[in-house]
C-alpha cells in the first residue's frame, strides 16, 4: 500500500552552481519545486539555486560561505533540509521489508534508535543512503529519510520491490506512505542543544546521537520528530515538522541570536570535513558499501546469510578486500575537484580519481575524497594529483578531517 499527501511544485529559473553540480542550462522555475519554507528563505535574503529538482537557498545575504561554516562549527545553523524525501513503512511486514532493501541489521535496532543505511541493487551498487529510525519496538513502524536527487530512482525501486514483497508475502503487509509536503530542518553546532531546548520540554541530554523522540516544540506546542544527528559532524538535531507548523517553528528555531540560516554552499564544505558523502558524487550505483568505506553498516549477523541484495558480491569484498577504496586526501598547492586524476607517487601510473574536494575553511589546507586502488589506500601514502594540467604533491590521510564531536 503506498501513499502521498500532496506539495507544492513552482520556483524560479536559475542554474546550479554547487561544486561540480552545475545544469547545462538554466532550468525553468516552473520545473523546481519549493519546500514549505521557500518564502522564508527568500525574505531573509537567500541566494535560490536549482538543486536536485529544487529551488534551494545556496547562502543567505552577504554572509560568505567561510563565515556561515566557521558558525556552525562554533554556534548554531539552520539549515532547510525538507527537499530530503521523508517515509514512513508500517505493518507487520515493514521491518522484514526494509531487511530485504538494506544490508544493515535494522532488527537490532532499539525502539527510537536510527542508522544510516544503503538501498542496493541487485549487483551491490549504492542506489542511494538513507537514515532509517525504528519507531515500534516490534518493528511495525518506521521512519525513512532518503535524498531529493535520488527521488525518481528511490521512488520507482521501492514501489517495484513493494509488489514483489506483497505477492510473497500476503500475511505480512506493510503500508507506505511519503511525508509530502513537511518542513525538516537541521540545526548543527555546539549550541544547538541549547536552542532546541528553550522550546521544548523533553530534556535533550537524555536522546544521545542516533537517538529520536517525538516531542512538543514552540509556543504552539507542535508534535515534531526530533532525531539526534546530521551531516556536518557537529552535534545537532534534524527536525521534522507538520507542514502547517513548518514555517512558524523554523522561524521559533532562527529567532534565537546563536542560530544562523546556513545554504547548500557551507552544508557541502562541513559534510566534507566530516567525512560525509554525497550521492551522485562519491556514491553511485557502481559502488559498493565496502569500496565506499561503510562496510561497518553491513550488519555482522548478515556477512553470512546472503539475504540482501548483491550479497555474494559484498561479503567477497569483506572477505577479500575490494578494488577500490574511497579514502581522504590532502592537497598541496591547489584544491582538487571532482574528476582531478590520482597518480602514483612517480605520477606515472593513474590509481585513482578525486570525487570531492575543497579548501577547508577550518584546517586552512587543501581536502579531498575520493577511489584509489586498494593498496594505495593506507593512511599517509604519497601520491600525485591532476589539478589544472599539473601534478600536485598529495598525501592519503583519515577521515573525517575534522574530529566529530556528536553527543553520545
Amino acid at each position: 500500500m503506498f501513499a502521498v499527501r500532496s506539495a507544492t511544485a513552482v520556483a524560479r529559473p536559475g542554474r546550479l552552481v554547487l561544486r561540480g553540480l552545475s545544469t547545462s542550462a538554466p532550468v525553468l522555475s516552473a520545473q523546481l519545486k519549493k519546500t514549505p519554507l521557500y518564502d522564508l528563505n527568500v525574505k531573509n535574503g537567500a541566494k535560490m539555486v536549482p538543486f536536485a529538482g529544487w529551488d534551494m537557498p545556496l547562502s543567505f545575504g552577504d554572509v560568505g560561505q567561510t563565515t556561515a561554516h566557521k558558525h556552525v562549527r562554533e554556534a548554531a545553523g539552520l539549515f532547510d533540509v525538507s527537499h530530503m524525501l521523508q517515509h514512513e513503512f508500517s505493518g507487520a511486514g515493514a521491518q522484514d521489508f526494509l531487511l530485504s532493501l538494506t544490508p544493515s541489521s535494522l532488527d537490532k535496532l532499539p525502539e527510537h534508535g536510527s542508522s544510516l543505511s544503503v538501498l542496493l541493487n541487485k549487483d551491490g551498487g549504492i542506489i542511494d543512503d538513507t537514515i532509517i529510525t525504528k519507531h515500534a519496538a516490534d518493528g511495525s513502524k518506521w521512519y525513512v529519510v532518503t535524498n531529493a536527487g535520488r527521488s525518481d530512482e528511490d521512488v520507482a525501486h521501492i514501489k517495484e520491490q513493494l509488489a514483489e514483497w506483497t505477492k510473497a508475502n500476503p500475511d505480512k503487509p506493510v503500508k507506505w506512505e511519503m511525508l509530502e509536503g513537511w518542513g525538516l530542518v537541521a540545526l548543527q553546532g555546539p549550541k544547538s542543544a541549547a536552542v532546541l531546548q528553550a522550546l521544548t520540554d523533553v530534556d535533550l541530554s537524555k536522546i544521545k546521537f542516533g537517538q529520536s523522540v517525538f516531542a512538543e516544540v514552540g509556543k504552539d506546542k507542535v508534535r515534531c520528530h526530533i532525531a539526534r544527528g546530521g551531516y556536518t559532524g557537529e552535534d545537532g538535531f534534524e527536525i521534522s515538522i507538520p507542514p502547517a507548523s513548518a514555517v512558524s517553528v523554523t522561524e521559533q528555531i532562527m529567532a534565537n541570536t546563536d542560530v544562523m540560516l546556513i545554504g547548500l554552499g557551507a552544508r557541502d564544505s562541513l559534510r566534507l570535513e566530516a567525512g560525509m558523502c554525497l550521492y551522485g558524487h562519491d556514491l553511485d550505483e557502481t559502488i559498493s558499501p565496502i569500496e565506499a568505506g561503510l562496510t561497518w553498516l553491513v550488519g555482522k549477523d548478515r556477512r553470512t546469510e546472503g539475504s540482501f541484495p548483491g550479497s555474494s558480491r559484498i561479503i567477497n569484498e569483506i572477505a577479500n578486500g575490494p578494488s577500490r577504496r574511497r579514502v581522504g586526501f590532502e592537497i598541496k598547492g591547489a584544491p582538487a575537484r571532482e574528476g582531478s586524476k590520482i597518480f602514483d607517487a612517480e605520477g606515472k601510473k593513474e590509481i585513482g580519481v578525486i570525487t570531492s574536494g575543497i579548501p577547508s575553511p577550518t584546517l586552512g589546507v587543501n581536502v579531498a575524497m575520493g577511489y584509489i586502488k586498494n593498496g594505495q589506500h593506507k593512511k599517509g601514502t604519497k601520491v600525485k594529483v591532476e589539478v589544472r594540467k599539473k601534478l600536485r604533491d598529495a598525501e592519503v590521510k583519515p577521515m573525517p578531517f575534522v574530529p566529530a564531536k556528536y553527543y553520545k
